[in-house]
């Protein structure tokens, strides 16, 4: 291999491992979102629930 070539492979595997690391950031910001939806739904049904419990004692 030339040393050309070798930079080359360098700055393909460097631009790679920035798409890579982009997409991780942006589906961990989309699964951190859902998460806390979620977590805030069963909040609300967990509150619901205990509100009505206690209302029938």
């Amino acid at each position: 291999m030339l040393m050309d070539e070798k930079g080359q492979i360098s700055a393909e595997m460097i631009l790679i491992m920035g798409v890579l690391l982009v997409i991780v950031i942006v589906a961990g910001a989309f699964i951190t979102n859902m998460a806390h939806q979620i977590a805030d739904s069963v909040n609300s049904v967990l509150n619901t629930a205990r509100s009505s419990t206690i209302n029938r004692m």
